[in-house]
């Protein structure tokens, strides 16, 4: 509350001190750069695909296994979709699958790896790939704050990331939120600009492509208040993933790659039994889900003509379990108890 008396006796809304403010302690908490605070994850991704200057004409590899949210920005940023298929283990973007995705499609200029439920991709493979075909490698960091990719924070991989803290991302404001990192000053700048319709100086718009998207003072107060909780919260979650993988035998649990921390913002487990084990769990009232029902080419906005197995799979088998700093031990063993007791 002191936070949101804060801004209020300030009578600054937007882009005021408390954005300032944010901006410095994550690009700080990420180990320098710059981060520009926007209104939305969805924003942080259209807007650095505008500032990369990625045209209408123009692909960026999504991996077929990702939010929605992430399709849509890039359609909205005006670029075409090219989809590729994920990792059986880890259901990231699979290094395989893209490399021979880039010897058969034209135009793609930018990749967007999705480090899917907290878990960083195989970055140092699709780093090689895009690299031998020239194409940008981006981070959707949205679902991974505090992830480490061996010993260095996700977010800070490339040139650029994007993150949104929509409140139940691991770290969370109090609606929409997100923000963009990079290393480049120059990229920053550019960005700064198009999230205020191009101004470079105030009611002129100088930067082609600008919109409306700045990052409100009260959301920032809130995560700067959160931030430095963010390493004890992912502790905690490490911990109760402990608990279930230990403990559940008749499900896949999740893969950590050596060498990465995985920030579990889901703990989520594969089965060939889901959707009577998901229909058994809400029965005893645990709030499991499935994230994601569909891969992006089996829904309507994004459908194309090729198959990706692995993602296919995944949508079939993958069940999210209850999975936030704030679990008991208690409920984490009451889940596990409910899980031992199911049958097909």
């Amino acid at each position: 509350m002191l936070a949101v008396q804060r801004v209020l006796q300030s009578g600054r809304f937007i882009l005021g001190e408390e954005g300032q403010g944010f901006e410095a302690e994550y690009a700080a908490h990420l180990g320098g750069g710059h981060v520009t605070g926007v209104a939305t994850g969805t924003d942080a991704i259209e807007l650095l695909l505008r500032a990369l200057d990625i045209r209408s004409n123009q692909a960026v590899v999504l991996p077929a296994l990702a939010p929605s949210a992430v399709a849509a920005a890039v359609r909205r940023a005006g670029a075409r979709i090219v989809l590729c298929d994920v990792e059986e283990d880890t259901l990231t973007l699979c290094p395989r699958a893209l490399a021979e995705q880039l010897k058969g499609a034209d135009g793609i200029r930018a990749v967007l790896a999705v480090h899917l439920y907290g878990h960083p991709c195989d970055w140092t493979a699709l780093e090689e790939v895009c690299e031998a075909h020239g194409v940008f490698l981006i981070e959707d960091a949205s679902q991974a704050h505090g992830a480490v990719w061996r010993q260095k924070k996700v977010g800070t991989l490339g040139k650029a990331s994007v993150w949104s803290f929509y409140p139940t991302k691991n770290l969370g404001a109090l609606g929409d939120a997100g923000a963009i990192w990079t290393s480049e000053p120059a990229l920053a700048e550019k960005l700064r600009c198009l999230r205020e319709y191009g101004w470079v100086k105030r009611q002129i718009s100088d930067v082609p492509g600008g919109i409306n998207s700045r990052l409100d003072e009260i959301h920032a107060a809130m995560l700067r208040v959160k931030l430095p909780e963010l390493a004890r919260h992912n502790e905690r979650r490490k911990k109760l993933a402990s608990k279930y993988t230990e403990a559940l035998q008749n499900v896949r649990p999740p893969v950590v790659r050596e060498g990465c921390v995985h920030a579990f913002h889901q703990f989520v487990v594969c089965s060939g039994q889901r959707d009577a084990m998901l229909q058994h769990l809400r029965r005893h009232g645990v709030p499991a889900a499935v994230h994601y029902p569909a891969a992006l080419h089996q829904q309507a906005a994004f459908a194309c003509e090729e198959t990706f197995p692995m993602a296919e799979r995944a949508v079939r088998e993958v069940l999210s379990l209850p999975m936030h700093p704030y679990l008991s031990d208690a409920a984490i063993e009451a889940v596990i108890r409910i899980m031992e007791d199911f049958q097909a």
